[in-house]
Parts: structure tokens; C-alpha cells; sequence
């Protein structure tokens, strides 16, 4: 899609609220870089075109507006698709991004900033009354089901590990009102975009903010799922000697046998440099640890909310506090001074642009693709969290790889007997008789 002529685009009805629509030629650059290197979305999006398999389907989206993002959506509207979007967090909208949505009709809530107002554009989002639902983190799921529980809705995606956690604690809880198709656990995701997107992005957002080495700190991972994996090992390629912190014995014993150091984080804090959590959980870097930092420790996130570290003890119990970088606020302790990054907010998103359009273009895939099927599937499912479908998690991969230029062996027909077969061992031929 191409913007024609901007001037027209302040005279119209659309609706949205964004920063400042002028900045739509600058999202457009930025959009048309990210289409370049995701192929597989781009692929996606010419079967769309042809079948039209989202006509007329309405669609509420609770994203990060960021370039990746907008592909997406233009996908979806390929396929037919009536979108309104919504920022699933206050300060990791690309303004630019929004601008460019707005432009091209799509109903758009989201600035950065947009703190007091972070709910207002999820309900404005839902007064689409979609009949499909795509979230990251779970706000928008929640507010349907607390605010607008009569709606009519098919199913929904979930994008991010917290909020299939959100999700998963519902349908237990019985309270889940449609089915809920989590994204985030397809290979095609969370292998990849977990791991060496949350990886890459939360080292770029570091470094963008304090411009400091990383070279021979002491980098303490709070968390070692998928994502904690790939930060320790992007961490440990520039050099830093990693630390990891865990509550579950499996993860700390992986990380252990990984070759990095695992203790407490308590213990973490007496040495550490670095902080970034990764966790999916409240308070994981509480007053205690802080209170062992030593001078100039560096606090990041890297999970989804605002809470894993406790910010509101750091707001208390600071004697000053003060913005001494873009992105890095200063508390000045009683004997120290501990740098929060992107206050305490989605470091990679807020200080960076967040995963690259690699590995969201897989993501992605698998969102728009699910969306179809969803379609296809309709009042065939029950009111759970489903896996994604084998077949399109295995799609998206052989998709991508074909973009990528890489061929893979086939089994041949003798192979596939013998993987579907029991009887032959040590003595196969003796057992077929």
C-alpha cells in the first residue's frame, strides 16, 4: 500500500487517535523495510489477495505498533480484513507506525505515552465488535471479558507467553469465553522469536540507551525460559560473564549445564552489573536485591508488564531521581545510585524497535494464518486455549526455509515404513516372517 496524497488524509473521517498524522511517510519508509525482509508474510499475503479468506471478518488487535506489526495488519486487510488496532503498551508505539496505519484506513489507538489513556484505545478498538481478537499480553482478551462479555466472538489469538499464562488461568477458572489459540507456543515462535528476537532486541535496547560495553560485566538473566536463553547467550557472545536466576530446578540445572553461573538473585545482586528480567512475573527484582546492588547497577525488563521490578520501592525510597539519558532514570539512594532503563518497561521496545523483522515474520505468519483457520473452524471449538495446528506451524517453517534458500532431505518410502512399523529389531527380518 502507498500513501498518494497526504494532504487529503486531513480531511477525512477516519477514525483514529494517534501522535501526529504527518509522520505517516516516515512509518511508510519504515514499513517498506520491514515487507523487504519478511518473506514469508509477504507470500501469505498474495494467497490472501487471491482467496479472501477474511472478508469482511472484524478484527480488534492489541499489538506493538511497530513496522513488523504493520505488516501484519496490511495482510489481514488483504485478506479482506475490517481491523482496528490498539497499543498493548504505553510507551512501545513507533509513532511513525501509527500514522502510517491511520493512513491507509485502519482504525489506529496508540501513541507513545499514552499512559492515562492505554484503555480508552483498547475499548475504541473494541467497539469494532470483532469477531476475531489478537492480543499480546492478554489486556484486550480481559477487558472483553470484564466490560464487554456479550460480544460474539469466534476466537482469538494470543502472541506472548504472558498471556497465554492470563488465558490458561481463565479457562481454568471456567471463564473463558471463546477459544483462545495460542501463538506464542507454535515452534515457528517461540523458538525463534522468543529466543534470538527477545535476544537481540533487549542487547539493542541496552546499548541504545547507555551506550556502555557490555564486555566483561557481570549480566544478570532473571529468568531462563525461552527468551532468558537467548539474551544469556547473546549476552555471553559480547562477552559478559552471565549470571542466571530461576525458581524452577529444571531451568536453573539447563542453565548450569549451559556453562553459565546460577544463583539467587539476591546473591546476583552483591556482584552484578547488568539486571534484565525475563520472567513473565511480579517483583522478581524486590527491595531486598536492590538494596545489594552495588553502585551503578543498570536495572532492565525484558518481560511483558511493568512489574517485575519494583519500581514503586526505587520511587519511595530514592532520595532523587532524574532522566540523565534518553530512556535511563537515575535514583539516587542513600549511598548509591541504581539506572533503571525504559522505567522499568519492555526495554527492547521502549529504548529499541523491538524483534527483528526476521523472526516476527514467522510469528506473524503464523497469526495471519491462524486467523483463516479460525474462520474455517468456526463453532467447531470449545471455549480453551488451543495449541496452533501442526500443519500451519509446519507451513510457516517450510515456508520460510524455502525463502531462505535451504533444501532439506525427504524420507523415502522404505523410511516411512519403518518409522510406522513395530516389528522390526535386532532381529526385524526373523519378526516379519
Amino acid at each position: 500500500m502507498h500513501i498518494k496524497n497526504l494532504n487529503q488524509l486531513y480531511n477525512t473521517n477516519m477514525k483514529y487517535k494517534i501522535k501526529d498524522i504527518s509522520l505517516a511517510k516516515e512509518g511508510e519508509k519504515l514499513v517498506k523495510w520491514a515487507k523487504q525482509n519478511m518473506p514469508v508474510l509477504m507470500d501469505i499475503r498474495k494467497d490472501f489477495e487471491k482467496e479472501r479468506p477474511l472478508k469482511d471478518v472484524k478484527i480488534a488487535c492489541c499489538l506493538h505498533v511497530t513496522k513488523e506489526t504493520a505488516v501484519l495488519i496490511e495482510t489481514l486487510l488483504a485478506g479482506g480484513a475490517k481491523i482496528a488496532l490498539a497499543g498493548s503498551n504505553p510507551l512501545s508505539t513507533n509513532d511513525a507506525i501509527a500514522a502510517y496505519l491511520a493512513s491507509i484506513g485502519v482504525e489506529t489507538y496508540a501513541w507513545r505515552g499514552n499512559k492515562n489513556e492505554y484503555y480508552w484505545c483498547i475499548e475504541k478498538a473494541i467497539e469494532i465488535e470483532p469477531q476475531i481478537t489478537m492480543d499480546d499480553g492478554g489486556d484486550l482478551t480481559t477487558t472483553i471479558h470484564t466490560k464487554f462479555p456479550n460480544l460474539k466472538i469466534i476466537g482469538g489469538t494470543e502472541e506472548t507467553t504472558t498471556g497465554v499464562n492470563r488465558n490458561r488461568i481463565m479457562e481454568k477458572k471456567g471463564i473463558l469465553k471463546y477459544p483462545i489459540i495460542a501463538v506464542n507456543d507454535a515452534y515457528t515462535k517461540y523458538l525463534f522469536d522468543n529466543r534470538y528476537g527477545t535476544g537481540q532486541s533487549t542487547i539493542d535496547g541496552i546499548l541504545r540507551s547507555t551506550s556502555l560495553l557490555i564486555a566483561g560485566k557481570n549480566f544478570v538473566v532473571v529468568g531462563y525460559g525461552w527468551c532468558g536463553k537467548g539474551l544469556a547467550n547473546r549476552a555471553r557472545g559480547m562477552g559478559a560473564k552471565v549470571i542466571v536466576c530461576e525458581v524452577d530446578e529444571i531451568k536453573a540445572l539447563e542453565a548450569a549445564m549451559d556453562g553459565f553461573a546460577v544463583m539467587p538473585v539476591e546473591e546476583a545482586a552483591k556482584i552484578g552489573d547488568i539486571f534484565v528480567t525475563v520472567t513473565g512475573n511480579k517483583h522478581v527484582i524486590d527491595a531486598n536485591a536492590i538494596e545489594k546492588m552495588k553502585d551503578g547497577a543498570i536495572l532492565a525488563n525484558a518481560g511483558h508488564f511493568d512489574n517485575e521490578i519494583n519500581v514503586s520501592w526505587l520511587e519511595k525510597n530514592c532520595i532523587q531521581k532524574k532522566e540523565v539519558r534518553k530512556n535511563v532514570t537515575e535514583y539516587k539512594m542513600k549511598n548509591k545510585k541504581i539506572y533503571l532503563l525504559a522505567e522499568g518497561r519492555l526495554v527492547n521496545l521502549v529504548a529499541a524497535e523491538g524483534h527483528p523483522p526476521e523472526v516476527m515474520d514467522m510469528s506473524f505468519s503464523n497469526q495471519a494464518l491462524v486467523a483463516k483457520w479460525l474462520i474455517e473452524n468456526k463453532g467447531k471449538l470449545q471455549n480453551k486455549v488451543y495449541k496452533v495446528p501442526q500443519e500451519i506451524d509446519r507451513e510457516v517453517a517450510k515456508r520460510k526455509l524455502k525463502t531462505m534458500g535451504i533444501k532439506i532431505d525427504r524420507l523415502t518410502k522404505e523410511q516411512i515404513e519403518y518409522m510406522e512399523s513395530w516389528k522390526e529389531g535386532t532381529w526385524g527380518k526373523l519378526l516379519k516372517k
